[in-house]
């Protein structure tokens, strides 16, 4: 297979990007999207030329760490897949692929396709911990009786792997989808209740301090969001959101 690659390079936060053409032929339909760039670094490299960052951990569609944008999609083409879960069958031969980072204001570029999601990390740690008795009289897992539907949904909440699909996909660049995956599988459980207030205002307002957009309800960040999250969980937190208000002290 042979084919065009316009990729994103951009040699540090304060420089300016630009679009370059990678020619690369010899790509096999079964290999990852990652292989693909893997195989044109090698090329790159023998070069002497510099190759292309990009973030990668676990290739398996769990850590997040792939994210790209894939000829204007986030994770590229196919729903509920990451980008190294992205195969070239997708493409025919001569195809001209663009290549760029997320685009968010609160992700800034680091170097070439690599972005700074550090925000993420920031908005999950405003949330704070979940109360564990440690004084050795510990309770069994299943002593607590959760109903099967609130665990299916909070379950289905936790899958958010923090990729930021759904900020670069957003026309505001919201984070909602993100923050109401981390609100609300804790709030579905008894172990989270406790802080949960606490959790849903700590949150929402680094969400802000963070420069994200306001959510608007287009619905683009569920259809891109590998991992398939609901909106029905930014319904969730709004209404944690409001109640932690209302009753604030």
């Amino acid at each position: 297979m042979k084919l065009t690659l316009k990729i994103w390079r951009q040699s540090g936060p304060n420089d300016k990007g630009r679009m370059e053409t990678y020619p690369i032929d010899g790509i096999e339909e079964d290999m990852s999207f990652l292989e693909m760039i893997d195989v044109l670094n090698l090329q790159l490299v023998r070069e002497g030329k510099d190759p292309i960052a990009f973030d990668h951990d676990c290739r398996e569609g769990i850590c997040g760490m792939c994210s790209m944008f894939i000829n204007g999609e986030a994770h590229g083409p196919g729903r509920g897949i990451t980008t190294c879960q992205l195969h070239m069958r997708r493409f025919k031969d001569g195809d001209t692929i663009f290549i760029e980072p997320w685009r968010s204001g609160s992700f800034p570029v680091i170097k070439d396709l690599v972005v700074d999601r550090g925000a993420f990390d920031r908005i999950q740690a405003a949330g704070g911990f979940v109360s564990v008795n440690t004084n050795g009289n510990l309770v069994d897992g299943n002593a607590l009786p959760i109903a099967k539907d609130h665990a299916d949904t909070a379950f289905d909440a936790a899958t958010c792997i923090g990729c930021g699909a759904c900020v670069a996909t957003c026309p505001n660049g919201s984070a909602m989808l993100f923050v109401a995956a981390k609100v609300s599988q804790l709030s579905l459980l008894p172990q989270g209740r406790p802080e949960a207030k606490q959790r849903a205002l700590a949150m929402v307002e680094q969400m802000d301090k963070e420069g994200f957009g306001n959510c608007s309800n287009t619905g683009a960040c569920e259809v891109e969001c590998p991992k398939e999250i609901s909106l029905e969980h930014i319904a969730r937190m709004n209404r944690e959101y409001m109640a932690a208000a209302m009753t604030k002290e």
